[in-house]
């Protein structure tokens, strides 16, 4: 949908977002309060017209996607996160830790065009250092060429606890074993109040900070996430993002924000309702919107399902992530999507949203079809 410029100006106005579209159309950057009105608004198309206009200008009609599988390489955790359906201590029923061996198996006999592996689990801190090491040369055995997008920063934070050295040593030996990339998970919602009420055994957001800025700048390129729909408010939801784009002020380490919609059931959050479709697609456009120094937004279809991902291609996002396999996070929180999407239905997908797919490797460099 496009709107001549007094159109959208008065749209805007009745909106509550004049300030707002203003400053989209010039290109200048949002203040919280801005961020704080495009949650409040209740106009989620012109919304969604703002953010499709600043995804055209910095992709055209580009869409990305990449061939990827997925490990969760176990689910012991001792985090005890309220929101959390994947967690187990070692004896629950259904606890698993992979070894090694496992590992390299699962990737041997997993989908040979992949290019990447996303490989997060839960935190144990009995699991010895060399764990890590070795999980990550099995996976480089098994796929010499493939890239290992691995451990969130509490994993990470957990990692370089268990190795009693300093955490660019760490990097460093993690980079020789074969990690090429973070996920950039774990953020949570950077409200130190909702982290006291549902996950006060996990660090908090200066830590997280902390670590990706270091991670940075060794080398390494994340995403940045941020969950949402649990306790917090939309002023903490302004803040995390705020926050993030500091930090991008900083590094220039973010790839790709992917908002992530909370999976309440089988979790100790099971009253609150799944975010609706508008609340999905909102939180997409706002990213777009606020992030304007990070270059990609990810609909991670896996948990905006699928319509809702493919709708969010004219909202802001510019990449519908992967293939995936294997995922067993938010399928055990009660996704319904399915496991894995081939290339072929990622292709319709993106091509019936009116955009043209580009296969890409993890640092979004285009792989030729």
């Amino acid at each position: 949908m496009k709107l001549a410029l007094s159109e959208l100006e008065e749209r805007a106005e009745s909106a509550g977002l004049s300030n707002v579209a203003t400053k989209v159309q010039s290109g200048e950057r949002l203040s919280s309060t801005d961020g704080l009105a495009l949650y409040q608004t209740s106009d989620l198309p012109l919304l969604g017209l703002l953010a499709d206009q600043v995804r055209e200008k910095i992709h055209g009609d580009t869409c990305f996607y990449n061939v990827n599988i997925h490990i969760n390489y176990t689910n012991w955790c001792n985090k005890f996160c309220t929101f959390c359906a994947f967690q187990r201590r070692p004896k629950d029923d259904g606890a698993y830790c992979m070894s090694p061996e496992q590992i390299h198996d699962a990737l041997k006999d997993a989908n040979p065009e992949a290019t990447e592996v996303h490989m997060v689990a839960g935190v144990w801190p009995a699991l010895e250092y060399d764990y890590f090491l070795d999980i990550l040369r099995a996976a480089k055995s098994a796929r010499p060429d493939i890239h290992i997008k691995a451990f969130t920063m509490v994993e990470i934070d957990q990692i370089v606890k268990s190795s009693g050295k300093p955490l660019n040593d760490v990097l460093h030996e993690l980079k020789e074993a074969g990690l090429d990339s973070l996920p950039g998970g774990g953020a949570e919602i950077f409200s130190e109040r909702v982290r006291q009420e549902l996950y006060p055994q996990k660090m908090g957001a200066e830590r997280w900070l902390e670590l990706a800025k270091a991670i940075h700048r060794a080398g390494f390129r994340t995403n940045c996430t941020m969950l949402y729909g649990m306790t917090e408010t939309l002023d903490e939801r302004v803040d995390h993002l705020d926050r993030l784009r500091d930090l991008q002020d900083e590094t220039g380490g973010f790839q790709a924000y992917i908002p992530l919609a909370f999976h309440p059931a089988n979790t100790g959050l099971e009253h609150l309702p799944f975010p609706s479709p508008d609340e999905r697609l909102r939180s997409i456009a706002i990213g777009r919107l606020f992030l304007d120094n990070v270059p990609h937004i990810k609909a991670y279809w896996v948990m905006l399902g699928i319509a809702v991902a493919q709708t969010s291609l004219t909202w802001g996002a510019n990449d519908l992530d992967g293939t995936v396999s294997q995922e067993r996070i938010y399928h055990d929180a009660g996704a319904d999507t399915p496991e894995v999407l081939s290339r072929e239905r990622l292709h319709h997908l993106i091509r019936e949203a009116g955009r043209i797919p580009v296969e890409r490797d993890t640092l979004y460099r285009p792989i030729a079809s």
